[in-house]
């Protein structure tokens, strides 16, 4: 059966920044009860407290982050660029651990954002990028949606069930 990693957040866990959470949707219900999900908050794995100040990328992009060249900063200007890589090891352990091929991540966060992020000036400004964690499971071959995707994720894992997904 194949396994999907899932932001806690996104499953009632009360993990995200300002100690709140998402969810649990129908699907993630279902995954849940098919005994699919592998469950994980990368900033929380990674050491962050919750609640915890607002952190963002500058520019938005995970994999700049991944290659060194920009930092994960919180809106006091602390730099949090560790925690976020060892939650986003820690993610990709667990893929590597369980054969994972599909994610199911929040969508806008600086670790789990696949499609848009905030872009560093904590202004809520928006701009085309993923989180840390999303870069780095996706260099791992690791399909990465979020929550308004559900319905493309779940086509995804059928199509991994019937051995005819990528």
């Amino acid at each position: 059966m194949q396994k999907i990693l899932v932001s806690r957040c996104l499953l009632g866990h009360h993990v995200r920044y300002d100690g709140g959470a998402h969810g649990p949707f129908g699907v993630l219900q279902r995954w849940q009860a098919e005994g699919r999900i592998v469950p994980l908050c990368p900033e929380v794995a990674g050491g962050l407290p919750t609640p915890r100040p607002p952190a963002e990328i500058p520019g938005g992009q995970g994999a700049a982050v991944l290659d060194g060249v920009v930092q994960v900063v919180t809106v006091d200007g602390e730099d949090v660029t560790a925690a976020f890589v060892e939650g986003a090891e820690q993610a990709l352990a667990l893929v590597q651990r369980h054969g994972i091929r599909l994610a199911l991540l929040k969508a806008r966060s600086p670790s789990c954002g696949n499609l848009e992020n905030y872009d560093g000036t904590f202004t809520g400004r928006k701009v085309a990028g993923e989180g840390v964690t999303a870069a780095l499971l996706r260099r791992a071959g690791v399909r990465v949606f979020n929550e308004a995707q559900l319905a493309e994720a779940d086509a995804a894992l059928a199509e991994l069930e019937r051995g005819d997904g990528n």
